[in-house]
C-alpha cells in the first residue's frame, strides 16, 4: 500500500473492506447525529467550514463536516487522520491532558506541515496552557497555509475526547474571528449538554 507524507495509507490504495469498516464505526457512534445537527446550526450562524473530530492518541480523526456555502469545492475530511498538534482540534483536545501525559503521547520528532507548526514540544506545552486558560484553541497556518481554526473541546466526558472547529480565511479581522468564537462556544456548550442529557459517553 502507498504512503503520503504523514505515513498514512492513500485512501485509493485502501481496500473495499477498510472503507465499510469506517462507514460502520460512524454509524454505530452515538455522538455523531447530534454533533452533525451541532454542525449544521453552526455553519449556518457563522458561515464557515466546521468540523467534528475525536482524537484517537497522537491523532485526530475527523467524523463530520460541514463545509461553507461559499466554498468553491468540497474537499473529503471525514475519515481524515491528522497529527494532533497541527490541528486546533488537536491542541483543544491535547490541553485536555497533563504536560507529562502529553510528552508521553506525542512522537519525536514533531512533524511540520507549514513553516508555522509548532515542532518544539516545550513551546507546545506553553501553547497548550495558554488553551487551558482561554477554554478554546486558535492556530493560524499551522496545518494549512493561508487557513487559520478555532476550536472547542466538547466536554461530556472526562477527558473530552471530542471536539468542534471552524477553518476560516486566516486574513480574518480580530472582530470576526472573535464572533465565530464565540459562536463555537455557544453551540459546543449546547452539543456536550444534550450529550450528557441523553447519557452518551
Amino acid at each position: 500500500m502507498g504512503r503520503d507524507r504523514l505515513g498514512q495509507v492513500r485512501l485509493r490504495d485502501r481496500p473495499p473492506h477498510a472503507l465499510l469498516t469506517g462507514t460502520a464505526y460512524l454509524d454505530k457512534d452515538p455522538a455523531l447525529p447530534f454533533a452533525q445537527d451541532c454542525l449544521e446550526d453552526l455553519r449556518d450562524e457563522i458561515g464557515q467550514t466546521v468540523h467534528f473530530a475525536r482524537r484517537d492518541g497522537a491523532h485526530v480523526l475527523y467524523l463530520a463536516t460541514r463545509e461553507s456555502r461559499e466554498a468553491d469545492h468540497v474537499i473529503p475530511r471525514v475519515g481524515r487522520r491528522l497529527p494532533a498538534h497541527v490541528t486546533a482540534l488537536g491542541q483543544v483536545l491535547l490541553a485536555q491532558l497533563t504536560d507529562d501525559e502529553v510528552v508521553a503521547l506525542l512522537p519525536a520528532p514533531l512533524v511540520a506541515l507549514t513553516e508555522h507548526t509548532i515542532t518544539d514540544l516545550t513551546k507546545l506545552t506553553g501553547e497548550l496552557d495558554q488553551v487551558r486558560t482561554r477554554g478554546w484553541s486558535y492556530e493560524r497556518e499551522q496545518g494549512t497555509p493561508g487557513v487559520a481554526c478555532v476550536a472547542v473541546a466538547v466536554d461530556y466526558r472526562i477527558p473530552a475526547t471530542d471536539a468542534i472547529s471552524c477553518s476560516m480565511p486566516a486574513g480574518l479581522p480580530p472582530a470576526e474571528v472573535e464572533r465565530i468564537t464565540e459562536s463555537i462556544i455557544k453551540h459546543t456548550r449546547k452539543l456536550a449538554a444534550t450529550l450528557r442529557r441523553e447519557g452518551i459517553r
